[in-house]
């Protein structure tokens, strides 16, 4: 699944410090993650940087946009190259 910025986030940057792709940016009023982009720190992390350190756990997973295993990957090789 996909990872997305629900209505609790106070904009307190944490997640933003953590992201290895830079895939998460300030928007009006909260945060987004861009789905394009975000590869849930797969080759990164055991899991991804941003839920563990969000204070009001406003990062969860987004059942509308599935994602398989080798498409994380992929993104995670684009984001190395």
């Amino acid at each position: 699944m996909a990872l997305k910025i629900i209505d609790e986030c106070i904009a307190c940057d944490a997640c933003v410090e953590v992201c290895p792709t830079i895939a998460i940016e300030a928007a009006d009023p909260i945060y987004v993650i861009e789905f394009d982009i975000c590869c849930e720190c797969v080759g990164y992390h055991d899991e991804p940087s941003c839920v563990k350190v969000c204070p009001v756990d406003a990062i969860v997973l987004d059942e509308t946009s599935p994602e398989s295993k080798e498409m994380l990957v992929k993104k995670y090789e684009s984001s190395i190259n």
